[in-house]
């Protein structure tokens, strides 16, 4: 079936002298692997830098569900993103995020408000000038809610008093996605203090997100839980190579 529809690039290789394999997440048809050949000649439809991570294209394939690869038979820019390959710190968070949404989005299905969230985000991060330390976290925990496990911040627990003040005793139970008043019975959990920084991560939406300032060593324990997370609720997520990169210059 001939369709055209919206894309996110998440990851290319190549394949043999001419051609490219390439992993999309689409609007219409949810994640999508195609085989493009590439053009000899810089006059060709379909130009290698179109599929660099993150691209937001506009695409026409022959999409037919019984192929592991489909045949793109047209390509052009959706929305031109200037700094998010040029700019050193959001290349390593452009890397970061492909990575993991070729891996967090294996197998999902047409998802139109998940292909949004991750394609306004993406042009969020490319029109910011400043304020987006924390964009990764940011976007790592809202993701969840369109893969279906976004946690559940009902706080119930016992109350204890701190600094004169009463504060709620509260574990964080990852596997479950809720606050607990005592430890589960298992290892994969937050102690009351980390918990706390779990519902400030919550708390941050792209707007509000360059009021909350985290340390280094913070905000790698955070993006530490955040994958944990994901690896609890995803089957065989892996570790990410460009985790360390990011680390490098955000945590």
């Amino acid at each position: 079936m001939l369709s055209k529809t919206e894309a996110i690039v998440l990851h290319a290789i190549k394949y043999g002298d001419k051609k490219v394999i390439v992993d999309m997440f689409t609007r219409q048809h949810g994640r999508l692997s195609f085989v493009v050949t590439l053009p000899k000649t810089a006059q060709g439809k379909l130009k290698k830098q179109y599929f660099q991570p993150l691209t937001l294209l506009t695409i026409e394939a022959d999409v037919r569900p019984q192929l592991q690869l489909q045949k793109l038979r047209d390509a052009s820019i959706l929305t031109p993103l200037p700094t998010l390959l040029s700019n050193p710190a959001k290349l390593s968070i452009s890397l970061f995020l492909s990575e993991f949404l070729f891996h967090a989005l294996k197998g999902e299905q047409q998802n139109a408000p998940l292909f949004d969230y991750v394609a306004s985000g993406i042009q969020w991060l490319d029109e910011s000038e400043r304020g987006y330390a924390n964009f990764h976290l940011t976007f790592l925990m809202h993701l969840s809610r369109f893969l279906g496990f976004y946690p559940n911040l009902e706080e119930r627990g016992e109350l204890r008093v701190e600094s004169g003040e009463r504060v709620q005793n509260l574990y964080f139970d990852l596997r479950a996605a809720t606050f607990c008043g005592a430890p589960p019975l298992h290892r994969d959990f937050l102690m009351p203090d980390e918990a706390g920084m779990l519902r400030l991560m919550m708390r941050m939406d792209f707007a509000t997100m360059h009021l909350f300032r985290l340390s280094r060593e913070q905000r790698g324990r955070c993006i530490e839980v955040a994958l944990q997370f994901y690896r609890l609720h995803l089957p065989d997520f892996p570790d990410l190579r460009s985790l360390d990169v990011l680390k490098e210059l955000w945590a």
